[in-house]
């Protein structure tokens, strides 16, 4: 059957000669991968390859059947072309870390629109121009979990499952007080941080995502990031 959705691109992958498979977080069927052919072709523009670059907001209309796990693509129109994230080198080593907290976390082929919206609303924001990039990751990760089901109420929440990594002291220092901000804040009017106190907060909050998921593992793109904001 044929369905219209939206879709968050997550990565595209070479296959064969001239075609590739694409995995989008749709808005109707949640996780899907898609087999694109002759995309690759040097008959093909150029620029119809730009449609399925990490991130990329898409207006489409797919081809699905529930037994297929590769599904096909009937149109596919960009609905929002980047603004700042490909220019700005923070914002783009934050995309990369996004992406990667996304293809760890986003597993069901199935809807869930309050999830969509909050990763497609976060994108448009982060591409505005309007907000700081610094923190942006760290709120993030915070809003995300509530989508995962484990959203932490307070720094102690996270020190009591993380105590053997986490010390009393600092749960009661200065970044302890500055997790519970963080745990309450927007994009708009998260705490001001310096670039240590960011960094290790994002330290904390990754140890909780690993505590709370299975097989979450090591994220490559933190090292860029850490470095882009030192």
């Amino acid at each position: 059957m044929l369905v219209k959705t939206k879709g968050v691109v997550l990565k595209f992958i070479k296959y064969r000669e001239t075609s590739i498979i694409v995995n989008i977080y749709t808005e109707c069927l949640g996780l899907q991968s898609y087999i694109i052919n002759g995309i690759r072709s040097y008959r093909t523009k150029r620029n119809k390859i730009a449609l399925y670059q990490p991130l990329t907001l898409l207006d489409l209309v797919v081809y699905y059947r529930e037994e297929k796990q590769l599904q096909r693509l009937s149109e596919a129109k960009c609905q929002h072309p980047f603004y700042s994230i490909t220019l700005n080198p923070k914002k783009s080593a934050t995309a990369l870390f996004i992406l990667e907290i996304l293809s760890k976390t986003l597993k069901e082929q199935t809807e869930n629109k309050e999830m969509f919206n909050f990763i497609w609303d976060s994108v448009l924001k982060f591409d505005s121009g309007e907000l700081p990039a610094e923190n942006f990751h760290l709120v993030f990760l915070v809003r995300l979990s509530r989508f995962l089901g484990f959203l932490p109420q307070s720094a102690k929440e996270i020190h009591e499952e993380l105590k053997n990594e986490l010390d009393e002291i600092w749960l009661h220092s200065h970044e302890g007080q500055l997790m519970d901000q963080l745990l309450t804040c927007g994009y708009s009017n998260s705490p001001v941080l310096s670039n240590s106190q960011r960094a290790n907060l994002l330290k904390v909050l990754l140890s909780f995502y690993r505590w709370n998921m299975e097989q979450f593992g090591t994220i490559k793109s933190l090292k860029v990031l850490n470095q882009v904001f030192k």
